[in-house]
């Protein structure tokens, strides 16, 4: 499993207010634990910061790791969620994944962790 000891993180500029943080990843890759061929997926990290954020190079460089990695959509998904939990301690995180069409079947996967803050406006 990838190393999360690469992420990093830098101090929240404005730690005292809520705001949504949006991060669109349009390219990864991992690979089908069954049959070992490449899966694609788009990702997006939507949260909302307490006293730290993610450094997005970092971010870039762990979510490289998985291109060697057999693993299943689910877990995937799962497994980038904690690990940035455990990064940033977020005041409440989701993470979301849509995998390209593989037997004519399109899976969109998502995950949350926390609660989101009353107000806060947040895209469908």
């Amino acid at each position: 499993m990838p190393d999360r000891a690469v992420l990093e993180t830098f101090p929240n500029p404005h730690p005292s207010r809520d705001y949504l943080i949006e991060h669109h990843v349009g390219e990864f890759t991992s690979l089908c634990p069954k049959t070992g061929q490449p899966d694609f997926a788009a990702i997006d990290i939507r949260y909302v910061a307490a006293a730290t954020c993610i450094e997005l190079k970092s971010l870039k460089l762990y979510l490289q790791l998985f291109r060697d990695q057999g693993i299943f959509y689910e877990d995937v998904t799962n497994v980038i969620l904690n690990d940035l939990v455990v990064c940033c301690q977020p005041k409440w995180m989701v993470v979301e994944t849509t995998w390209s069409v593989r037997g004519g079947i399109r899976s969109v996967i998502t995950t949350q962790h926390g609660q989101c803050p009353p107000g806060m406006a947040i895209r469908d």
